[in-house]
């Protein structure tokens, strides 16, 4: 006869998230279940998943139910797949933890393999939380807004034809700060740096600063340089007539609002943040030197 295991747990409904026909992640998301399930855990199954995985007597329902439904969020996947998760729950007030099927891994702390005993920790309540905002970007023309998104890691202007340079002007809190002709610009978070800015030359901002970094991608001047500026701030770009090509704005490189000349483009930090769950024994030092290959003590 089987006994159910349970667990005394503030997470009393956690939603199962991930890629869809990916075998891996169905293979872990399996596993994820059978483990909830033996701790008397209510689950509720992405609906893009459902059908696929088959788990007995779940519920399934779409990202927006699972944010207002569940109180922890389990995705499997890599970062981007976690980002596209992160910036509809981000809405809620759900607890999000990764399970890496990825590549890096910067968002994802759990290992598919051996996610028992950390996964129990943090059902016990020993876990750490770091609160991270998303960006709020949006399209202006001619004084009217014509679409918005918001992005997790980074907010990208760039042109839609590859090495062809554009003309923007950037203002801080209305403060013009500089005119800038280059292949584009990346409005990164704390969360993003790690990211495209990073390969980029931008700089690293551990998740507990509160501020955004501008860096002007492939710069036709020796003076433009990296700039980091409080999170607060509204970045706003002017978008020069003069542009011969059309434009986009990337959010998290999924994203794309098309961006025109004459067009501004505003950018603000989000109320509402990300709830990412890690396990006790985090360290975010520990992630970039196994991430980024950094050395080991000297002594």
């Amino acid at each position: 006869m089987h006994v159910q295991e349970t667990c005394l747990t503030e997470f009393k409904t956690i939603g199962l998230i991930g890629k869809p026909q990916h075998s891996e992640a169905a293979q872990t998301l399996l596993a994820l279940s059978s483990f909830l399930q033996k701790k008397g855990v209510e689950i509720i199954v992405d609906c893009r998943i459902a059908d696929e995985l088959a788990i007995k007597s779940t519920r399934s329902a779409n990202l927006v139910k699972i944010g207002e439904l569940c109180d922890l969020a389990i995705v499997v996947g890599g970062d981007g797949y976690m980002l596209g998760a992160a910036r509809v729950l981000a809405r809620f007030d759900i607890a999000v933890i990764g399970v890496n099927r990825g590549n890096l891994g910067f968002l994802t702390d759990l290992d598919p393999d051996n996610f028992e005993h950390p996964l129990e920790e943090v059902l016990k309540g020993n876990y750490q939380v770091e609160n991270r905002f998303l960006l709020d970007a949006q399209v202006y023309s001619h004084g009217h807004m014509k679409s918005r998104n918001t992005a997790v890691n980074e907010a990208v202007l760039h042109p839609d034809k590859i090495a062809h340079m554009i003309d923007f002007e950037v203002y801080i809190n209305d403060n013009f700060m500089l005119n800038q002709r280059a292949d584009g610009l990346i409005i990164s978070t704390p969360t993003g740096s790690t990211a495209y800015s990073l390969s980029g030359g931008g700089p690293i901002l551990t998740p507990n600063i509160d501020a955004i970094s501008l860096l002007p991608m492939f710069p036709h001047t020796l003076n433009s340089r990296p700039i980091v500026v409080d999170a607060n701030s509204s970045v706003r770009l002017k978008i020069s007539e003069n542009n011969s090509t059309e434009m986009q704005i990337s959010c998290d490189s999924h994203v794309n609002l098309s961006v025109l000349p004459g067009d501004e483009v505003v950018i603000r930090k989000t109320k509402h943040k990300l709830k990412l769950v890690h396990p006790q024994n985090y360290n975010y030092f520990h992630v970039l030197q196994s991430k980024l290959g950094w050395g080991n003590k000297l002594f």
